[in-house]
C-alpha cells in the first residue's frame, strides 16, 4: 500500500509551518475527488493523510490553504506508482514564493 505524507516549512522564519490545512484528492475521469483532509502539526508535518487506493498512472493533488500569503493556495499535482511504498512531498513556503520536491 502506498502512503502519502507532507511537511511544510516557512523558509522566511526558518521554522515549521503549523496549522496549514491540507487536502488530498485523486483525479478520477478528469475530476478531482477529495480523499481526506488534515492540517500540519507543530512540527509542520501532516502524518494522517488517508492511504489512497491506487492504480498505475494515478494522479493525486495535495492542496495547501496558505491564506495570508501572496499565494492563497498551493496545489501540487503528481503521478504515483503503486509499486512505490511511500511518497513524501515537502513544501517550502515563504510570503512570496514556494518550492516543492519529492522527499524520502
Amino acid at each position: 500500500m502506498t502512503s502519502i505524507s507532507t511537511h511544510v516549512l516557512d523558509t522566511s522564519l526558518g521554522k515549521p509551518a503549523a496549522g496549514i490545512p491540507v487536502e488530498l484528492a485523486q483525479q478520477v475521469a478528469g475530476e478531482w475527488k477529495a480523499l481526506g483532509a488534515s492540517a500540519t502539526d507543530a512540527d509542520g508535518r501532516c502524518k494522517d493523510l488517508p492511504v489512497p487506493d491506487l492504480s498505475v498512472g494515478t494522479v493525486l493533488r495535495l492542496r495547501f490553504t496558505t491564506d495570508g500569503a501572496f499565494f492563497p493556495e498551493v496545489a501540487i499535482v503528481f503521478d504515483v506508482d503503486p509499486a512505490q511504498a511511500h511518497y513524501h512531498v515537502p513544501l517550502l513556503l515563504n510570503p512570496f514564493g514556494y518550492s516543492v520536491y519529492r522527499g524520502s
